[in-house]
């Protein structure tokens, strides 16, 4: 009987450890970011017009970074496209998107996307000729700032932009005012 308890108390530590081990481990399945773009935005392959767009990490087992673009609902696919990882140098609690501005008559084009509080992202991979393109061009980072109202006024190096919960990581620019993210992650609070 004293044996017996004993295999009983073991299994039961292995099965609490194992149990702990993966909670403590565990990512959201559902790695989601909803996107308001004022201005036609490129993405590799097309040129998305101006709207509300849902942003999906694909659940892909073969390794892969793909991510997919429906509608702000996520009925219609938009696109699908394949990404690679990309580091920053620390996470930030929101969602962060890098453009590339490329100059008058051009739309904007979206090179990387990074969920809250990760420090790893998605590059999205474009041809070769365009990454040179992209290399020329000024580049911004923009951080949502979930904790602003709708209403809130962003300032920075004079300007201002009315009704958008953004904020620069760099020196405010007017790609800023291109962007809105509106909701991030499982549920979308």
């Amino acid at each position: 009987m004293k044996t017996n308890k004993g295999y009983i108390i073991l299994g039961l530590m292995i099965a609490l450890t194992l149990f702990f081990e993966l909670a403590a481990h565990a990512e959201p399945m559902d790695r989601s970011t909803k996107l308001t773009f004022s201005e036609p935005i490129q993405i590799p392959g097309e040129v998305l017009p101006a709207g509300t767009y849902l942003f999906r990490l694909a659940d892909d087992d073969s390794g892969q970074h793909v991510v997919q673009i429906f509608n702000a609902d996520g009925t219609v696919p938009y696109a699908t496209v394949l990404t690679i990882s990309t580091e920053r140098p620390y996470p930030t609690g929101d969602t962060a998107v890098t453009l590339a501005e490329q100059g008058t008559g051009n739309p904007d084009a979206l090179l990387k996307w990074f969920y809250p509080g990760r420090l790893t992202g998605n590059e999205f991979l474009y041809s070769k000729h365009k990454e040179k393109e992209f290399a020329q061009d000024k580049q911004q980072t923009i951080v949502a700032d979930q904790r602003k109202g709708p209403n809130a006024e962003i300032a920075g190096a004079g300007d201002s932009v009315r009704g958008l919960g953004i904020r620069s990581a760099a020196p405010f620019d007017k790609a800023a005012a291109k962007l809105e993210i509106l909701s991030q992650g499982p549920g979308f609070p």
